[in-house]
């Protein structure tokens, strides 16, 4: 028998991807989908927090900090704080001002500063995620 038929399957882990520039949105999307995790995402805070509130399971949130809409990135990880205390969120922007907000907002450093490398982006996630197990 196959090693794979003998491990017990286990559903791969959901990260809600918020971001409201679609090119940016779908190249972390698709690259986090290749590295096996389940990834839905959300264009802004008010379509994050649908899903949120909604019976799906996730994992982690990875917001940008600045989105179009009423709420940021910031009012999504304090929503996300008050909230859902147990999920881990990990924010990125281009404003380097913004790190010292995130680090009060998010468990693992302040933020990924914007240009980000998807790898970094996969690295911290493993990580917030390795901090459940």
């Amino acid at each position: 028998m196959p090693a794979a038929e003998l491990m017990p399957e286990t559903k791969p882990q959901t990260v809600l991807v918020v971001e409201d520039e679609v090119l940016v949105r779908m190249v972390i999307s698709d690259y986090l989908r290749e590295c096996g995790y389940r990834v839905i995402e959300a264009g802004n805070a008010e379509e994050a927090l649908v899903i949120l509130q909604s019976s799906e399971k996730v994992d982690v949130v990875f917001s940008d900090v600045q989105m179009t809409g009423p709420m940021d990135g910031f009012g999504l990880a304090q929503w996300v704080r008050r909230n859902q205390p147990w999920l881990k969120m990990l924010l990125t922007s281009g404003n380097a001002r913004a790190a010292h907000t995130a680090g009060e907002l998010c468990e693992e450093g302040p933020l990924e500063a914007k240009p980000y490398h998807p790898q970094a982006i996969l690295t911290r996630i493993q990580r917030l995620l390795a901090e459940n197990g």
